[in-house]
């Protein structure tokens, strides 16, 4: 193997690191918006027809491999005549779009059930807590669930962005130069086997430590009430009862 290569072409893997960024940063950032208002539907509206809906859209996104669902966008919707014909033509017949398409809503449906479990985790006393200060039906949803809700579900969401980031390499099917692309390119280039696809797996590598030490900090701020406390930070009281 020429570990050399991946260096001389440094460029190309970095380009290839900024568009998996922002495919999975876009795809993210949409997926949650998708999956705030679902959730709550699936929360406070079991049974209903938008609950039924929603229901319909997670367990087809959660239920197909994300490959799949690419490939229904950039190949299957150009079948379409009335679709080539439309305006959304101009985005979709486009990698790129069909990539963030197909990644925001596969983010979105998998977000829904992550944030439909941590509405459904926060105590009823906290809701109870709000009516009884007067707040409003919106004003607890936004002061009161929707903050605990975002708290509780943390962990669960950091694995889905690192999800998301791995799921990214199907872009690299459309023609889409990600990370996994560069890879691809190098080994055609120079005909070999290992060095463009370890290259990426060390880069994907790298920005997964990096984004799961990033929400290891944002747990430790805003999840430390959880941790046990040790010993010595213990109070009195607590230290004598457990005697």
């Amino acid at each position: 193997m020429d570990l050399t290569l991946p260096l001389l072409h440094w460029d190309m893997f970095l380009k290839g690191v900024l568009v998996t960024l922002q495919l999975t940063a876009i795809a993210v950032a949409i997926g949650f918006m998708i999956a705030m208002p679902c959730a709550i539907i699936r929360a406070e509206r079991p049974g209903s027809l938008a609950d039924r809906l929603v229901r319909a859209y997670v367990y087809f996104f959660r239920g197909t491999p994300l490959l799949v669902q690419t490939y229904l966008f950039y190949y299957g919707l150009a079948q379409f005549d009335f679709i080539r014909n439309s305006f959304a033509w101009i985005f979709l017949r486009e990698a790129w779009w069909c990539a963030v398409i197909a990644f925001s809503l596969n983010s979105g449906a998998y977000a829904t059930e992550i944030l439909r479990g941590a509405l459904a985790t926060i105590p009823r006393g906290q809701t109870e807590a709000a009516e009884a200060l007067g707040l409003s039906r919106w004003q607890t949803r936004l002061l009161i669930q929707i903050p605990l809700a975002l708290r509780n579900a943390l962990p669960q969401y950091g694995n889905e962005i690192v999800f998301m980031l791995h799921g990214s390499v199907v872009a690299s099917v459309i023609t889409i130069q990600d990370i996994l692309g560069a890879g691809r390119t190098l080994n055609a280039k120079y005909y070999v086997a290992y060095e463009g696809f370890i290259s990426a797996a060390i880069l994907y590598m790298a920005i997964t430590f990096t984004l799961v030490g990033i929400f290891r900090l944002i747990e430790k701020r805003y999840l430390g009430y959880l941790h046990v406390r040790s010993d010595n930070r213990r109070t009195p009281a607590v230290a004598a009862a457990d005697r």
